[in-house]
């Protein structure tokens, strides 16, 4: 397969390329119990035993965690993302992922666990069903469909308190690249500039442009809209990304390579089985017993040497490589080739 990028470079808004520095997501992570499980929970868990065995002491009653069976239950972790600017009581998604030996948390329920932030303050609650997308049905022979260890709780976290961050405190406002690039940065700032009317960004390096709050500016936020609405044409650095496994080649607008010769020949390698019946001879005690022969010849097609000469687009790239008449696979090792003769004017990326 080859893909080609197109050759004309579309404009792209802002706030599809940028973000304001500081204006991210925060990930919660919590440790809980599913129970409701019928017969796949946790088998040989000492920490759902003792888990079980606190959350019964909390609620009045003395429990050795030795004599607690955890067939019914599971220990998970639960992790959450919490969106940007997201206010207390605003409900998120959570993701459960067994970490003991559970076979399958199919029809469980999460009971309340904290979530909490890496500085260690609890920020949501998570509790409820728990949807999987898949199932298990049998017993000595079951069939399963799809993973049955993780799942999600659709709205299954209520925000207890917001991640601190005011945006009017900050002096200026950032804006970083998601593809950090100089002449992106420049044409972002040049684009800034003209859209206010006014010098107010400056970039930084690659991946950062500063906009500074200047007198008279309008609010924060009507200028972040103004800007994140304001069109750019991106700039990237040119590559050509191959995946071996599929032959898949994925080569961008910019694509050169400079005068090159290929020598390029199919080899056809064939091998087959005959089988050949050897019998004993007269009123012998031997056996009749088939013998098979292996038979292997190689046919190799002519080289052809092909000048490709020097191109400066993807078109003409693209033409003069499919003169050689090669398939995905064996364009993938032309093009390490190429790259290795220094050939070809542009990152080769191998996945």
């Amino acid at each position: 397969m080859f893909l080609l990028l197109s050759g004309t470079s579309e404009a792209a808004r802002i706030k599809d390329i940028a973000f304001v520095e500081g204006v991210r997501s925060n990930q919660l992570v919590g440790y809980g119990l599913v129970v409701g499980l019928n017969g796949t929970g946790d088998k040989s868990s000492s920490a759902t035993n003792q888990s079980i065995s606190n959350m019964l002491n909390r609620m009045g009653m003395k429990i050795d965690p030795k004599n607690i069976k955890v067939k019914n239950t599971a220990s998970v972790l639960v992790t959450a993302e919490i969106p940007p600017f997201v206010k207390p009581g605003s409900k998120i998604d959570v993701l459960v992922s067994s970490i003991g030996d559970a076979t399958s948390l199919q029809g469980g329920t999460l009971i309340s666990t904290p979530l909490r932030a890496p500085d260690g303050a609890v920020y949501a609650m998570a509790q409820g069903a728990i949807a999987l997308a898949g199932f298990t049905a049998g017993k000595s022979a079951n069939v399963t469909k799809n993973h049955q260890t993780a799942g999600k709780i659709p709205n299954g976290s209520i925000l207890e308190r917001e991640v601190p961050f005011a945006l009017n405190a900050q002096n200026g406002l950032v804006f970083s690249l998601r593809n950090p690039d100089f002449t992106t940065a420049a044409r972002m700032v040049e684009t800034i500039n003209k859209g206010l009317g006014y010098v107010a960004a400056s970039a930084l390096d690659a991946g950062k442009v500063r906009v500074a709050e200047l007198p008279g500016a309008t609010g924060i936020i009507e200028l972040i809209s103004t800007i994140e609405l304001l069109e750019i044409k991106t700039d990237a650095v040119t590559k050509v990304v191959v995946n071996e496994r599929t032959g898949t080649v994925v080569m961008g607008e910019n694509v050169s390579i400079s005068s090159v010769a290929i020598s390029h020949g199919d080899i056809s390698i064939e091998v087959k089985t005959q089988y050949y019946i050897s019998q004993p001879g007269p009123f012998s005690k031997g056996e009749t017993v088939v013998q098979p022969v292996e038979e292997t010849t190689v046919q190799e097609e002519r080289s052809r040497l092909i000048v490709l000469p020097e191109s400066v687009t993807l078109g003409e790239v693209v033409r003069a490589l499919n003169l050689v008449g090669v398939t995905p696979r064996d364009l993938v090792a032309i093009l390490q080739a190429i790259k290795a003769a220094g050939a070809l004017q542009a990152e080769l990326e191998i996945i």
